[in-house]
């Protein structure tokens, strides 16, 4: 059997098999989260959303947007450049009234410049700073698909919270030797003082680790076209891209990463207890912090995610 024909064939198995099983899991997330993304950017973060939604083993309770580089902004033709943070707001309250859960969490829009001073009061940061101070029962996770902006403004304005969650982070180079990445570079003042002067727990997926989750066009498309409605605007969002963006038959979904290891399982992939080290200003890692931990992934089931994400698709036409 063909590798699609294959795949697909135990997709459909496995959203018809476990439908009364997942559909029994309603209402007993075993976590709870903040989603903070720059949604105006690389699409992937609305794919990661919409399967962070449709997964019964998290609650998200909060969304924050974070903004892009305004040179990125202006090379991928954003109407306002300046203010992209208000462009990932619309679409992530697009990508929610089309899930429509159960409990639709807040969405708040954060800074549209970096650095910690000047990010420090937005309205993004206060919503994390009064989450993680929310008495509830479940463990909190914040899952940052962007710049760590708005959770160092939140740490500057409270650093008790780094005590009462846990941090997933899509960005940084790869170990050992680190070096410029996106998110890392976008906002290296609000990274170093999450990774070098706070205790919040973080489990970082560098760039040479999330880059190895790819989703195959035809694979989405497969269901889009049997879908008009949630699967055929997520393939849309996947599939729009700057002029300059050359798509080829797959494209990365990194940021789904982190709906792997909180939605499906902590251990699927192979990750290392590492002491946390300096940035440099090239995004290079420098000298070890003492006392600083971090755990960091070099392996994921690329695999199970991208086969629960289309699952999760189907079931959700079929609700």
């Amino acid at each position: 059997m063909p590798d699609i024909a294959r795949r697909t064939f135990l997709i459909t198995a496995a959203a018809a098999s476990c439908a009364g099983e997942c559909l029994a899991d309603n209402g007993r997330a075993r976590a709870r989260l903040i989603v903070d993304n720059d949604f105006a950017g690389d699409p992937d973060g609305i794919a990661a959303l919409v399967h962070q939604l449709l997964s019964p083993t998290t609650h998200v309770s909060l969304i924050t947007t974070s903004a892009l580089d305004q040179t990125l902004a202006r090379m991928a033709g954003a109407e306002r450049p300046d203010r992209t943070a208000q462009a990932g707001f619309n679409l992530a309250d697009e990508t929610v009234r089309r899930i429509k859960p159960a409990t639709p969490p807040n969405i708040v829009a954060g800074a549209d410049t970096f650095g910690v001073s000047q990010a420090q009061v937005s309205a993004a940061a206060e919503a994390i700073v009064a989450e993680a101070n929310r008495s509830d029962p479940l463990p909190l996770f914040l899952t940052c698909g962007g710049p760590l902006t708005n959770l160092a403004a939140a740490l500057r304005i409270d650093p008790s919270i780094a005590t009462k969650m846990t941090v997933i982070w899509i960005g940084g180079g790869g170990y050992p030797a680190g070096g410029p990445e996106y998110n890392l570079m976008t906002d290296l003042e609000s990274a170093r003082l999450v990774i070098e002067r706070s205790q919040v727990p973080v489990w970082q997926i560098p760039e040479t680790t999330y880059r190895t989750v790819t989703l195959a066009f035809s694979e989405l498309e497969w269901i889009a076209r049997r879908d008009k409605g949630l699967a055929l605007w997520t393939y849309e969002r996947l599939t729009d891209v700057p002029s300059f963006v050359k798509l080829d038959g797959a494209r990365g979904i990194g940021d789904s990463a982190m709906v792997l290891l909180t939605a499906l399982s902590s251990e699927a992939g192979h990750y290392l207890e590492m002491p946390a080290r300096r940035i440099l200003d090239g995004g290079q890692y420098g000298e070890p912090i003492p006392a600083r931990m971090l755990r960091v992934y070099d392996r994921l089931d690329a695999d199970l995610v991208v086969r629960d994400f289309l699952a999760r698709l189907q079931l959700f036409v079929t609700q």
